[in-house]
């Protein structure tokens, strides 16, 4: 853009912002979808699919999100519900049961709100989505100081949620729900809680929602020798902020989010660092990782909310299902060992590239850390100072797994040894054992586990499951958006879903809601199938979203948009609805 067009765009600018604060500004008109769709696309100079308004506008305030109310004047009753976890799903439960006037009890096993973001406290821990994005619809912020905020602020933000919506004082926190056996003829859910000092109560609520997600069990390796380590030995999902690293020698097993953000964190402070690599990760770069937010941008935020409304929908659109395409795998694509489609193939050599000219001069980094994997196959990362630590003389990146711990060696599999002080393990989670360790006995007596199996959780949009009536999961199977976007977004589009339910049964007075076989088993026919076509499900591919079977259990293979559309409005037919008796 011409420097002089700058000029008068500014000028224009600075005018409409004394107007605003002189009170002379009109309310802004409401715009449909495609108004919304036109505009964005404007500002980004592309074209935004016609299918993604409804969400968009809906993102940006356009359209309503109005929670369902239980109408008490009239009679309706709605059920009491147990909500398990006060992580992003729970918290966001907890404040729309509270809109609609249903009644609910809250627990978590911590010791305060928070979820994954009061448990995980290792150095360098943070988001690789924008903040603005990574936060409710319904409760934005504009003084976030950084664009990728840390774990202290995330945990904060939610800390003031639970807060200023009066949920903390309701939550019975060092409770775990250890059992829950449905009830037949009381329809309802027999709970078995254990307090923090081991001892345990039965209560019964006749719907529970498990908020829960699936960054809450670490995932520990199976090594031989572990056991026997002479030093600290630390998981950074239960990191120990008393363990001393300066001037240890440290492993760090595993190069996923994790250890991406630890090992920047570490380095200097510890005396080596090594870390064991089994295979390499594809890294974006992003110059906002580290940066803050300009205060420049912070007062038009406070000062204008719709800037900031428009600001989190390009974030909304730029890191979600605008990249959902370098998913699909093309058939007729050539490069099937390298890429997926020509889109996947343009982002391997920008990524490569940028690899290249962060470890310029050191060909030996570079062909341990350009993966032998389509881009997307595994989680997508953010450089947050990774290869900067990697170029460091007092770390070091071994392209090989470990084998066997012996003593205070480290032994990988080609046999080399490294003596070590602390083993870090960047191992990720337990993400194919959902729910773990609650035991969930549906109405013949069969167990969720037994009705999933070891590792195949399934469930009709992610939250409902056939024979286990009045539960709902949220952030439960294939409902991860492994292309990008926000968690968030989808909890608060199950939230609604779960509401509506709730309020049907209030409204037709109804003891159960329960999803039909037929509908679930054709639904994850669909999923199945869509994934079948997926990046993930690419040769030789594997990652914790992926089954004993191979078949994708955490991921989603719907657009953002896909599941809006799929989870706005609840059918009925789809359901199996037991009147209550009166």
């Amino acid at each position: 853009m011409p420097e002089d067009v700058r000029a008068e765009l500014r000028t224009l600018a600075f005018d409409v912002v004394l107007a605003h604060r002189r009170g002379e500004l009109p309310d802004a008109p409401a715009l449909t979808p495609e108004q919304v769709l036109h505009v964005l696309g404007r500002c980004l100079d592309e074209e935004v699919p016609s299918a993604q308004g409804g969400m968009l506008a809906e993102e940006l305030g356009a359209l309503s999100r109005a929670t369902p109310v239980i109408d008490t004047a009239s009679g309706e009753r709605a059920p009491h519900v147990l909500v398990v976890g006060t992580g992003f799903s729970g918290l966001c439960a907890a404040i729309r049961l509270d809109e609609a006037g249903v009644p609910y009890t809250i627990i978590d096993k911590n010791p305060d709100a928070g979820g994954t973001w009061h448990e995980n406290v290792y150095p360098g821990c943070g988001v690789d989505t924008p903040v603005h994005l990574y936060s409710y619809s319904f409760a934005q912020r504009a003084d976030w100081p950084r664009y990728f905020a840390k774990q202290s602020e995330v945990e904060g933000y939610l800390l003031d949620i639970a807060t200023s919506y009066g949920i903390r004082k309701q939550v019975q926190f060092g409770t775990e729900l250890e059992t829950a056996e449905w009830v037949e003829d009381r329809q309802h859910w027999r709970v078995t809680l254990r307090r923090v000092d081991n001892s345990t109560y039965t209560a019964e609520y006749p719907v529970v929602i498990t908020a829960v997600g699936l960054l809450n069990r670490p995932a520990y390796p199976k090594l031989d020798g572990l056991d026997s380590f002479t030093g600290p030995v630390v998981h950074t999902g239960a990191w120990d902020p008393g363990i001393d690293l300066e001037n240890k020698r440290v492993a760090v097993i595993g190069t996923g989010a994790s250890a991406m953000q630890l090992v920047p964190a570490i380095a200097g402070t510890a005396r080596e660092v090594t870390v064991f690599q089994r295979s390499a990760q594809w890294i974006m770069p992003n110059p906002n990782t580290t940066r803050g937010v300009e205060p420049a941008k912070q007062f038009l935020m406070a000062e204008f909310p719709g800037y900031l409304a428009w600001y989190r929908l390009q974030q909304a659109w730029k890191f979600g299902d605008r990249l959902h395409p370098m998913l699909r795998i093309d058939p007729e694509w050539p490069h099937q060992d390298r890429s997926i489609n020509s889109e996947n193939e343009r982002h391997r050599q920008f990524l490569t590239r940028y690899i290249e000219q962060k470890l310029a001069g050191r060909p030996d980094l570079i062909e341990k850390c350009v993966p032998d994997y389509p881009p997307y196959g595994k989680r997508p990362l953010l450089d947050h100072g990774w290869f900067d630590a990697l170029l460091r003389d007092d770390v070091a990146l071994v392209g090989e797994g470990v084998s066997r711990i012996d003593g205070q060696r480290v032994v990988t599999s080609s046999g080399a040894e490294h003596e070590v002080d602390v083993i870090v393990l960047a191992t990720g989670f337990q993400t194919l054992n959902m729910l773990a360790p609650m035991e969930i006995h549906g109405r013949d007596g069969t167990t969720l586990r037994e009705s999933w199996g070891a590792d195949d959780a399934r469930a009709y949009l992610g939250m409902t499951v056939p024979n286990f009536p009045n539960m709902f999961i949220l952030y439960g199977p294939n409902t991860n958006a492994g292309h990008g976007g926000s968690h968030v977004l989808s909890v608060e589009m199950q939230v609604r879903f779960v509401l509506q339910a709730l309020a049907r049964m209030a409204k037709r007075n109804l003891s159960s809601i329960e999803c039909r076989q037929e509908v679930f088993d054709a639904y994850n026919g669909e999923i199945d199938a869509a994934l079948d076509g997926s990046i993930w499900t690419h040769t030789g591919m594997t990652t914790y979203y992926r089954n004993s079977k191979g078949r994708i259990v955490t991921n989603t293979p719907w657009t953002n948009a896909d599941y809006w559309h799929r989870t706005r409005s609840l059918v009925a037919e789809e359901f199996i609805e037991r009147t209550r008796d009166l």
